[in-house]
């Protein structure tokens, strides 16, 4: 039988006295967590113990006896192996450590129904030394959402260890300063840890929180207004990015507002990260804002814009030019050629006097538009795409108006192409079945099919073109929506935990031997394994909605050859974890 002790390393070379700490349930093993000094009275040391099972919650109790014998001291070890009379146990814990030595000696004593004392000298002990502060604030993971049902499922030994040691905070305010009757030894025993910058921040954190638990009402009543649920401005909201980054970051500032204190490590962490990642945001965009507004940045871009509107209306010109003669040789149909390069000239011809109709209030958009950095890069970024949405609506234009007369003649050919094979599409049963044909269908067919493949080129040619124009233009918003769901989701605090304090984010432990020698227990280390860069990032990521797209690459291909329409990538209905 193996005896498991985890030792704190600040004990080692505690003042004679009780060890305090607890028996793991359903494991062969002990928790010490304190070492109270002698001089003591026996009951305070009883009611001590109370009090502190009363407010931490653990079953707290005096495990054995520790002795450091130092000059004077001699009868120590006896004194301190007769008080197992005085604190009933069922095995008592005698743990003794000579000067010059590394290793401790230990003998259980149990205690039998007759309550006679007897020693077991056969039954081995295994010190495992820890760090009492780092065990303390470190979070084992997996994380346990629930407690487990005791039942069921039992928590491992390792998880007890570490839960001891973490609710049993009120046993380590005790330290040398107090007036109190006791003294102990553990990781605080010398002072207690404090930050002059830590009570500084949490003294400014009050009017913060009111400032942020106020923020979140008058924007959630206007968004309540009735007049936003009406159709045209709610379908305008669901599709704008800037309206889809409000809602979220009103819903991050109704957790952080929350009066409730987090329920678990689980949900601390994310509001922890939800305000690291507000804070990062608002500083970017200050950064921004100060940029823009510094040597009339803003008029210098209002300059640009018209100019470079000018030259991208030029170039589809040249372009649309170009299609309706003979492209890369390709002999095209004159007639649909001339139609619809006409048609998106004119297209063209409207937009741009559009934009120069606008032209004189562009400068003043910008201005305004650059205020919104105040509130975070992310606000100023979907406000960018927002704006490359409306000015390159006349390339999105472009692509439905080709991507369905393409569509529509795909569909066509494959329907009059099962014709010739006779067959037909069953719409109820979401197959193809066999199908007779007299000579008039099949006549009509076969006119209608020639006439749809001739076309097809000329159609063909003019979807290519300005579906890849329309794939530029949502390669550069989908860099903008994933820059922006980088900030929202990205865990910096728990980043920022793992690279200063790694041991804060547990993976496991491990050990390592601290000291064989002969005639003493086997010693050893256990250390932190801190947990994975990448795992802590997957584990924290804060839930976003999506701005990645919804079908695969192949899907994605597939929609292309057949004309189905590629929206932009943000949907606010798909929020992921």
């Amino acid at each position: 039988m193996v005896l498991k002790i985890f030792f704190p390393q600040c004990c080692n070379r505690a003042e004679s006295g009780l060890l305090v700490g607890r028996w793991i349930s359903g494991h062969d093993s002990a928790v010490v967590l304190a070492v109270i000094h002698y001089p003591f009275i026996p009951g305070q040391v009883k009611q001590y113990i109370q009090q502190m099972q009363a407010q931490s919650g653990v079953e707290l109790s005096v495990l054995g006896a520790w002795s450091l014998p130092k000059e004077g001291q001699e009868g120590m070890e006896r004194f301190l192996r007769d008080l197992s009379t005085v604190f009933p146990q069922e095995r008592w814990l005698q743990v003794s450590r000579q000067m010059g030595k590394m290793g401790f000696t230990c003998k259980v004593v149990y205690r039998d129904q007759s309550k006679t004392l007897r020693l077991d000298d056969e039954e081995k002990v295994i010190f495992v030394h820890y760090e009492q502060r780092k065990v303390m604030l470190s979070q084992l993971h997996p994380i346990e959402s629930r407690d487990p049902d005791p039942k069921t499922e039992a928590p491992s030994e390792l998880r007890q260890v570490f839960q001891t040691v973490a609710r049993s905070q009120p046993l380590f305010f005790l330290d040398r300063y107090d007036d109190g009757p006791l003294k102990s030894t553990h990781w605080q025993s010398e002072g207690r840890e404090a930050s002059i910058i830590v009570e500084l921040l949490k003294q400014a954190s009050v009017p913060l929180c009111v400032l942020i638990s106020w923020l979140p009402n008058p924007v959630s009543s206007v968004l309540m207004c009735r007049i936003f649920s009406l159709y045209p401005l709610r379908f305008l909201s669901s599709k704008l990015s800037t309206c889809i980054q409000i809602s979220y970051r009103t819903e991050h500032m109704r957790t952080l507002s929350s009066p409730k204190p987090a329920a678990g490590h689980t949900q601390f962490m994310r509001k922890a990260n939800i305000l690291v990642s507000f804070l990062v945001d608002v500083a970017l965009g200050v950064l921004l804002m100060s940029w823009l507004y510094r040597d009339n940045h803003i008029t210098m871009l209002a300059n640009m814009l018209v100019p470079a509107a000018d030259h991208v209306a030029k170039e589809l010109d040249e372009l649309l030019q170009w299609l309706m003669g003979v492209p890369a040789g390709l002999k095209m149909n004159r007639a649909l050629d001339q139609v619809l390069g006409r048609f998106f000239l004119y297209h063209i011809h409207l937009w741009i006097s559009y934009i120069h109709l606008m032209s004189p209030f562009i400068e003043g958009i910008l201005w305004y538009g650059g205020l919104s950095a105040c509130l975070g890069l992310t606000f100023a970024l979907s406000l960018l795409s927002d704006m490359v949405a409306l000015l390159t609506f006349h390339i999105y234009c472009f692509y439905v108006y080709g991507a369905r007369l393409y569509c529509l003649k795909i569909y066509g050919l494959s329907s009059l192409w099962r014709l010739f094979r006779g067959k037909k599409w069953n719409v109820l049963r979401q197959r193809v079945d066999s199908c007779s044909y007299d000579v008039d269908q099949l006549f009509i067919g076969t006119l209608l099919f020639t006439i749809l493949l001739f076309l097809l080129p000329t159609t063909a040619l003019y979807y290519l073109v300005f579906t890849l124009l329309r794939l530029v233009v949502v390669l550069f918003q989908g860099v903008l929506h994933l820059s922006v769901d980088f900030i929202n989701s990205f865990p910096l605090f728990a980043v920022g935990l793992r690279v200063c304090r790694p041991y804060r984010l547990a993976e496991g432990v491990k050990f390592r031997v601290l000291c064989d020698e002969p005639g003493t227990a086997l010693h050893l280390l256990m250390e932190i394994n801190p947990l994975k860069g990448s795992t802590v990032v997957q584990t924290y990521r804060t839930p976003t909605y999506s701005c990645y797209p919804r079908d695969s690459w192949a899907a994605l291909v597939k929609k292309l050859f057949v004309g189905e329409l590629i929206y932009p990538w943000r949907h606010k209905s798909t929020k992921t974890d």
